[in-house]
């Protein structure tokens, strides 16, 4: 058997390429930013906070990476479009596009309104369809192919207890969505893959990294169903996300990638 010649490196190369960030502010989304323009990707990063956004486009650009900052979310078919034309204007196409955004509402379904079960179906459901069309569409005209990456979560697996009727539906729904359009977008060679986190270090998990009884008493809880043993920090995101965006995972699509430490295994 002849061992094959592998260039390692070319294989996770983004270089150069242009990859468009949905919800850029957020926990994931800067994980994104870190992960991609790190590599050498040249980045659109979008969110709806345009302070929040210009302050994050300064962080990136000061440590030599290039970001183009649209303050516009995918909530219509128009920005959609406009954040797609500004990924092109920028940088000539969109090879990849990552959708970092989204949210949830806990309540139990007899509490809860049919207006606030809908604002996090249109907030993960919906912006996911709209900017996933829009970018196809796109890398579809370009003829090269293209990476998309949605975010799911183990949510989109397993139920909840603690009122996640809107949030779990939202995230079968993104898992439902990953396996068909990877389906349709084979024949473009444009892969279309989720990544699932559990709990992993931001801003809204930092209780739970605390060292109060409260937080102790959670973290066993939630651990004790996690055979690696520990919550997730962010460079745990990494390493699928660079895996996903490049030549690496030609291979694979229509795939849900669970970064949970064994949580949804067993």
């Amino acid at each position: 058997m002849t061992v094959p010649k592998l260039d390692h490196a070319a294989l996770f190369d983004v270089r150069s390429k242009s990859a468009l960030i949905i919800g850029a502010t957020g926990a994931f989304g800067k994980v994104a930013c870190a992960t991609l323009g790190g590599a050498g990707a040249r980045l659109t990063i979008a969110a709806g906070s345009e302070p929040a956004l210009s302050e994050l486009a300064q962080e990136l650009t000061g440590v030599g990476m290039e970001a183009n900052p649209v303050a516009l979310r995918p909530d219509s078919e128009a920005n959609s479009d406009a954040l797609v034309k500004a990924a092109v204007a920028a940088y000539g196409g969109v090879d990849i596009l990552v959708v970092a955004s989204g949210m949830n509402d806990v309540s139990p379904i007899e509490d809860m309104s049919y207006e606030r079960f809908a604002r996090v179906m249109q907030a993960n459901v919906d912006g996911s369809w709209l900017i996933a069309r829009a970018a196809g569409r796109q890398m579809i005209l370009q003829g090269r192919g293209g990476k998309v990456v949605l975010t799911s979560s183990a949510r989109g697996k397993l139920g909840h207890p603690a009122g996640y009727s809107a949030y779990c539906s939202s995230k079968s729904a993104v898992d439902g969505l990953t396996r068909a359009l990877g389906c349709e977008w084979g024949k473009y060679r444009i892969t279309v893959n989720a990544i699932a986190p559990t709990v992993f270090r931001s801003p809204l998990t930092a209780w739970m990294f605390a060292d109060d009884e409260h937080a102790r008493q959670t973290r066993a809880g939630f651990l004790a169903r996690v055979p690696i043993g520990r919550l997730g920090e962010p460079e745990d995101l990494a390493g699928p996300l660079l895996f996903l965006c490049s030549r690496a995972s030609d291979f694979h699509t229509g795939h849900i990638v669970y970064a949970d430490g064994g949580y949804t295994a067993g």
